[in-house]
């Protein structure tokens, strides 16, 4: 996913209108009930990005799009657009929204958007769930660098606040905390090994997001090289009397972790099985 400028979950219910324009998105844009707090500030907000070093913070610069949002958690992702040629444009804000996904091929789905807002030469198109934004996308006609109507800034808010089913078929593993509520991606996240890498025998789980954050691997057919983790995967042991459980669990899979963390031990409905931690340096080579 293009972290800089993102876009989409459901919104289930409405009436489809179709948007045209290139690409053919029938569903696209939707008709529907406004939400119950639409948004009312201004669309045209600065999109700069911190000029610091290192990589942007998710959402930074992502100007009224990031406004727009109503995430249960903090931004997932957003920001604001690059240049593009004048065959890239749109004569029409849906054409616009449109170029988005023909541009920038987002993970989000491509149906189901919302317009929120207009204003002036800008309008904001949201996707929402349970009346709430979810995701929004604001475009724009005629800016410096980008002839006709297309994206200005996007932001989304986590994959755990999209539909299930939705998350789901993007190959997102949502875990649930142990009141059932879907836990952000930022913070648990599990998803099987690359095939590029052929790694599709292993599984991945990650606690955490950026350098703080600790991965684990699932690996029964050992394909990895022992020094490139804390120990051996083992399907059948016993949970250690120091481990506690998090409460985190996706399916049958209950999280546990012992106070120096080396290991996630993972009790499912056949016993507890202890997967190592991925040293400094772990890739795909």
């Amino acid at each position: 996913m293009r972290r800089g400028i993102a876009a989409g979950v459901v919104l289930a219910g409405l009436a489809l209108a179709g948007c045209g324009g290139a690409g053919g998105r029938d569903d696209l844009v939707v008709t529907g009930t406004p939400p119950a707090s639409p948004y009312t500030g201004s669309l045209h907000l600065p999109s700069e990005k911190n000029s610091g070093d290192g990589e942007p913070e998710p959402g930074e610069g992502s100007g009224a799009a990031g406004k727009a949002l109503e995430c249960d958690g903090a931004i997932f992702s957003g920001g604001g657009s690059d240049r593009w040629s004048k065959r890239d444009g749109g004569s029409t804000p849906e054409e616009g929204l449109n170029a988005y996904f023909d541009i920038y091929q987002p993970e989000e789905p491509d149906y189901g958007y919302r317009v929120e807002r207009r204003e002036g030469d800008r309008v904001l198109f949201s996707f929402d769930v349970k009346g709430r934004t979810k995701v929004a996308v604001v475009v724009a006609k005629d800016q410096p660098h980008r002839p006709g109507w297309g994206p200005e800034t996007s932001a989304s808010c986590d994959p755990s606040e999209w539909p299930a089913s939705y998350a789901r078929s993007k190959g997102y593993e949502i875990w649930e905390d142990r009141k059932g509520h879907r836990v952000p991606t930022t913070k648990v996240s599990s998803s099987p090994g690359a095939e590029h890498c052929d790694w599709q025998s292993a599984h991945f789980l990650t606690l955490g997001d950026g350098p703080n954050s600790r991965q684990y691997v699932r690996d029964p057919k050992e394909i990895f090289e022992p020094e490139s983790l804390s120990g051996r995967y083992d399907g059948e042991v016993r949970m250690p009397a120091d481990a506690h459980d998090t409460g985190y669990h996706y399916r049958d899979w209950n999280l546990w972790l012992a106070a120096d963390k080396s290991t996630a031990y993972i009790r499912t409905s056949d016993g507890v099985e202890a997967w190592p931690a991925v040293r400094d340096g772990f890739g795909c080579r």
